[in-house]
């Protein structure tokens, strides 16, 4: 099995029953619909057809509804223009029925009191960048830095900075209206800033009795000094790569990324390292070995989750490009099965101790798996956190739980019956992994459950051949 789960943005390529299936059948975990693209009625069809995938009981696909968040766009240019370095380019908050040439609306009016002359201006994540060399009352003049093709309704940022517009917009409200309706897992939230956002939203979906979790997407450049507190208040992580290199400076990139990683691992929330992975393929049939290591840095830092985005949702090759993922995941864990795992920290938390411990015991008998039985999914994600060696089956009788566990590293999450007797749960368990072909001869399993001792349940950790 897999450890480190994969998530595809669902698009045009990839919106057919047939085309969730075969993404299914290579490897998807988790399906991204993108609200900055397409109709609520569209994402419900792919929401009701994921939903039947699920209903057949041998998979459990998450749905992770990622909000539009506030976007900077320009206005609309007659003719697509080929810029060249040191042509002069404005924009503007003016209203107007026709500009200028080299002018162009933006649609967001304060963008003119967050920028100061001197800064960049960045275009569809650099595809072309201008310099400010003067602004006006109503005019943001800039000279161009390297040539492009400049069109219409580009999405633009400021390097090392970010606007002062709200990250829930009104469209995004409506679409947490929609995702809470629908019954999606997990919302990713674009552009926190801080963590007073995400309280927000959470009080939110518990005025509403929504179980959704919310995902964090760190792509802003103000929210990097509240990382801290933004990941405490969270229920997982997502390092956005695209908006957080326009706005940070690129070389920051990496140690970002490897430190935001670290910091999720280490307060036991999921992170999904997203943006970039194989953008090649979008076109072409074949990645770039540059790409391929990009998976593989990401997998060695051990990211809970790694995502597709443009390369599923509308591009050339979505199978191609999962299957690509896949197997770079695959190969890179089976080195790292072999090297030193995360330092496994000791704490007076008995909940940590029990998953420090069966983690411990797994990778010194060599355990083929750690099955554990949980209700609310809460001691599977504490041993998905300690990184064990062999894969760890998490029983639960619940649905919701099921499909969110699905996001976690190493965490292959199945239904059982729960019964008063725990002995009959583990039955029930075992026989569930005979009819899935899960175990093997002579398989040695470390098994975290409750026992009755005496009129009280009691959390033990067992070790049994099966």
């Amino acid at each position: 099995m897999r450890k480190t789960k994969i998530v595809c943005t669902i698009g045009p390529k990839t919106c057919t029953k047939t085309s969730l299936e075969r993404l299914v059948k290579h490897g998807m975990n988790i399906a991204r619909l993108n609200m900055s693209h397409g109709d609520q009625l569209w994402h419900k069809k792919v929401i009701s057809l994921i939903k039947s995938i699920n209903r057949s009981g041998k998979h459990s696909i998450s749905i992770i509804l990622d909000t539009k968040g506030p976007e900077i766009r320009s206005g609309d240019i007659k003719k697509e223009l080929k810029l060249k370095k040191g042509d002069i380019f404005t924009f503007t908050i003016k209203k107007s029925a026709e500009y200028p040439e080299y002018y162009t609306e933006v649609n967001y009016d304060k963008f003119i009191d967050d920028i100061s002359v001197g800064d960049k201006i960045l275009v569809d994540g650099g595809l072309i960048n201008f310099q400010v060399i003067r602004i006006t009352v109503t005019d943001i003049i800039c000279e161009c830095l390297d040539g492009g093709i400049m069109g219409s309704r580009r999405h633009l940022n400021i390097m090392g900075k970010s606007t002062n517009l709200p990250s829930i917009t009104k469209k995004d409200w409506e679409d947490i209206d929609f995702g809470i309706k629908e019954g999606i897992d997990f919302i990713a939230l674009s552009f926190v800033k801080n963590s007073s956002i995400v309280k927000k939203l959470k009080k939110y979906l518990k005025d509403n009795n929504s179980p959704i979790d919310i995902i964090s997407k760190i792509e802003s450049a103000d929210s990097i000094p509240h990382i801290d507190n933004i990941i405490k208040e969270s229920d997982g992580i997502m390092v956005a790569r695209g908006d957080l290199g326009a706005e940070t400076p690129i070389e920051e990139i990496p140690l970002l990324q490897e430190e935001i990683v670290k910091k999720c691992i280490k307060n036991n929330k999921p992170v999904i390292v997203a943006t970039h992975f194989l953008e090649s393929m979008i076109l072409h049939p074949t990645p770039t070995r540059a790409e391929v290591t990009d998976i593989s840095e990401a997998v060695k830092e051990y990211s809970d989750a790694i995502m597709l985005s443009g390369e599923t949702a509308a591009g050339n090759y979505p199978i191609k490009a999962l299957k690509v993922m896949d197997k770079v995941a695959k190969r890179i864990e089976l080195r790292l099965k072999k090297e030193k795992k995360i330092d496994i920290e000791i704490s007076n938390d008995s909940k940590k101790e029990i998953a420090r411990s069966s983690v411990m015991m797994a990778n010194h008998l060599k355990a083929g798996a750690i099955i554990v039985i949980t209700r609310r999914g809460n001691m599977a994600k504490i041993i998905s956190k300690f990184r064990p060696n062999c894969d760890i089956y998490a029983f639960t009788n619940t649905t919701t739980i099921r499909r969110k566990l699905n996001l976690y590293w190493g965490v292959l999450p199945l239904l059982v019956k729960l019964s008063k007797d725990p002995e009959k749960t583990i039955q029930r368990a075992l026989e569930i992994m005979r009819k899935r072909k899960l175990e093997q001869i002579n398989y040695k399993v470390i098994i975290v459950s409750d026992i009755l001792a005496g009129e009280k349940m009691v959390e033990t950790i067992q070790i049994r051949s099966i």
